[in-house]
């Protein structure tokens, strides 16, 4: 979780994987075997609060892998809702709508895609001038 090299303890270590899985403070303290006070401290204490964020951003990132995998699903089912003669008109124009707007928006990255990679090529892939 905090790579090679790094400082924190064990209990440190616990404190973090209870953070991102209790609801609270005091539940994640007591989970470890702290008090509240203690997990707070070391919560201000930088390579802690440090360690955390990054085993947050690997929950998250997780997270959207999840998102991306299902998405195919999920226009598909858009799509059998917007077709579906049974589906009542106000759902329809909101599947409709959901389809035009994600459509829109992925031809907007797309555009914007194209245009970062047209200037990194001009300016070198670090993105310094030649």
């Amino acid at each position: 979780m905090t790579g090679h090299g790094a400082k924190l303890g064990h209990k440190k270590e616990s404190a973090i994987v209870a953070l991102l899985s209790h609801r609270s403070i005091e539940d994640a303290a007591r989970e470890v075997g702290i008090a509240p006070k203690t997990l707070m401290r070391w919560l201000k204490d930088p390579e802690f609060d440090a360690a955390y964020r990054e085993a947050r951003r690997a929950a998250f990132s997780q997270s959207i892998a999840r998102l991306q995998q299902m998405s195919g699903a999920a226009a598909a089912t858009l799509g059998k809702v917007m077709v579906d003669p049974n589906t009542p008109a106000s759902t329809k124009a909101r599947a409709e709508d959901s389809i035009l707007d994600h459509a829109a928006k992925a031809i907007e990255i797309e555009d914007i895609e194209a245009r970062l990679a047209a200037l990194e090529a001009a300016t070198g892939k670090d993105g310094a001038r030649r």
